[in-house]
Order: structure tokens, then sequence, then C-alpha cells
């Protein structure tokens, strides 16, 4: 009766060990895994930052210099000849803007892809209309383009506005998303 006691008590201490064991492998499993996860959406967080910030430095770029373009064009007050080359390198530098603007669709997520999709056409036509006016000066016709250029430029940066908001969230979001991860301890 003792070794059967002994038996039954020795088998019982190793099953409570053999579940306490079982419990701290899950519980480490999932620490890992948690902890993965959280190092997962850092990466990616940092990943979209990098292409948001690229996309708008590439973008700004290209802004600036046809802004620069158009001031002068208004300053101007004889006629010259259209300057293919300057327009040229303005339309190198949005399709420069516009590549990195597909890093961004493809970083995501969806609201901040259409954002930079819809940010991209607006300049794209503002980069247009400036040619237009450019080609409106060297003939000498006398319209209200520059108005529309104008017009342009603030549609163009409400969309930029618009895009820096949805890219914010975004990025915030996944912050939020990697510190609400449960903490299995």
């Amino acid at each position: 009766m003792g070794v059967l006691g002994t038996v039954m008590g020795a088998a019982l201490t190793a099953f409570v060990a053999a579940r306490a064991e079982q419990r701290r492998e899950a519980t480490q499993n999932r620490v890992q895994s948690n902890e993965l996860r959280v190092e997962h959406q850092r990466w990616r967080r940092e990943r979209r930052q990098a292409a948001y910030i690229s996309f708008l430095e590439a973008l700004g770029t290209a802004d600036r210099d046809n802004q620069a373009f158009f001031r002068e064009l208004q300053a101007r007050r004889s006629p010259v000849p259209l300057d293919e080359a300057r327009i040229a390198a303005i339309r190198l530098k949005l399709k420069d803007a516009e590549s990195s603007g597909l890093v961004v669709i493809l970083e995501g997520p969806e609201t901040v892809a259409e954002a930079a999709h819809n940010l991209v056409v607006q300049f794209a036509s503002l980069v247009q209309d400036v040619r237009e006016y450019a080609e409106e000066v060297a003939a000498e016709v006398l319209t209200d383009r520059g108005n529309t250029v104008h017009e342009a430029g603030m549609e163009f940066i409400a969309q930029r506005k618009a895009f820096l908001g949805t890219a914010r969230n975004a990025l915030d979001e996944v912050a939020k998303h990697g510190q609400s991860l449960p903490d299995a301890r």
C-alpha cells in the first residue's frame, strides 16, 4: 500500500510538472510570437515612413521647380520663346515623383495609396497647366490661364495636405497596433 501511494504520488508529481512545463512553453511561444508581430509592425512602419518621405521629397523637388518656372513666366513683361528644356526637366522630376508614388502604393495601406495617386494626378495636371501657360506667354496670348494655374496649385496644396493626414494616420495606426498586442507573460 505504501509503495502504491509512493508510485501514485510520483506519477501525479510528474503529471503536474509536465503540465506546468507545457504551460510555460505555451506562454513562451506566445511571448515570442507577440515579439515577432511587434517587430514586424515596427519594420512595416519604418518602410512605409521611408516610402512616404521619399515620395514627398521627390514631389517637393518637382513642385519647387514648377513653381519657380511659373513665377518667372508671370514676372516677364515681354514674350520669350518656350523653354522646352525647362519643361522637360520638370516632367522628368514629375516622373521621379510618380516612381516614388508607386512605392507608396505598394507599401499601402489602400487609403494612403489612393491619396498618393490623387496627389500625383493633381500635380501632373498642374505641370500641364503651367506648360500651357508658358505656351500662351510665348505666343503672346493673354488669357486667364494664370488664374487656372493658381487654382490648380491651391488644389495641389489641398491634396498634399490630405495625403499628409492620411499617411500620418496610417503610421499612427501601425504604431498603435504594435503597442496594443497582448502581453502574454
